[in-house]
């Protein structure tokens, strides 16, 4: 049984091979790959696994990018950290589903399925290509409650010039002060209108008007000069930069 995993976390990827151990899962792992162009790539090139485990949130986009760019003929079993994301791909077709972080008693009910369906766990390409297309059209927030003092404030996106992550708490940074948001960095990119609003890696989410200035960057990579920086080193990761690109053009 040869799989794939398409999961951006290191450590979610882990635990997932860890749980499918538990199961004595028989499987044979093909490769981790964390983003939307890396996978697309990977299908092009190499013959359909048995089994896909892909996480709907991508380093670089959601996975259902995936199925516009390219047919997949592998059977899914889709994992998220949001229920919305769960909710909807589960209704698309007869495709499980696994919510993070995954119990052990959910790999196995998913597996079983997978078992009994003879291995045909239908992917429509077409319907996944429509649910993105509903949710890049989903109207985004316009505020964002931060914490202040012993309680919270309502702050104006537009406000925001950008989010990083440090120790696992998500900060919010306007022209002159750093705010406490209680998200997570993909709850929170997942809300953010991505014409304004760019993840430039998996720590730092930047807006087209917080940018001072482009240079490039060893390996490939370009480095960001941004308004009230706050000791942040603002560098596009190498997978990124094209789509970066892409994304400042617009």
């Amino acid at each position: 049984m040869q799989i794939l995993i398409i999961e951006d976390e290191p450590r979610a990827a882990n635990q997932l091979l860890n749980k499918l151990k538990t199961e004595n899962f028989d499987y044979q792992l093909l490769t981790v790959i964390d983003t939307v162009e890396d996978a697309v790539l990977w299908f092009k090139e190499n013959k359909s696994p048995d089994l896909v485990f892909m996480d709907i949130q991508l380093a670089d986009g959601l996975s259902f990018e995936i199925f516009q760019k390219i047919d997949i003929d592998a059977p899914i079993i889709f994992t998220t950290a949001f229920d919305q994301y769960a909710i909807q791909a589960f209704k698309v077709n007869s495709i499980d589903y696994l919510l993070k972080p995954i119990q052990q008693e959910e790999l196995n009910h998913a597996l079983n399925k997978f078992r009994k369906s003879n291995k045909q766990l239908a992917v429509d390409p077409a319907i996944l290509k429509k649910l993105l297309g509903s949710m890049q059209t989903t109207k985004k927030r316009e505020g964002i409650l931060v914490k202040e003092g012993n309680g919270f404030a309502q702050i104006r996106i537009i406000d925001l010039l950008y989010f990083y992550s440090h120790e696992s708490i998500t900060f919010g940074v306007t022209l002159s002060k750093r705010y406490i948001i209680d998200e997570t960095m993909d709850q929170l990119f997942d809300s953010l209108d991505t014409d304004q609003f760019y993840r430039i890696n998996r720590g730092q989410i930047i807006s087209k008007n917080s940018i001072q200035k482009i240079d490039s960057y060893f390996n490939h990579r370009v480095k960001l000069s941004i308004i009230n920086p706050r000791d942040q080193d603002f560098i596009v990761s190498r997978q990124k930069t094209s789509d970066f690109k892409d994304w400042l053009n617009h």
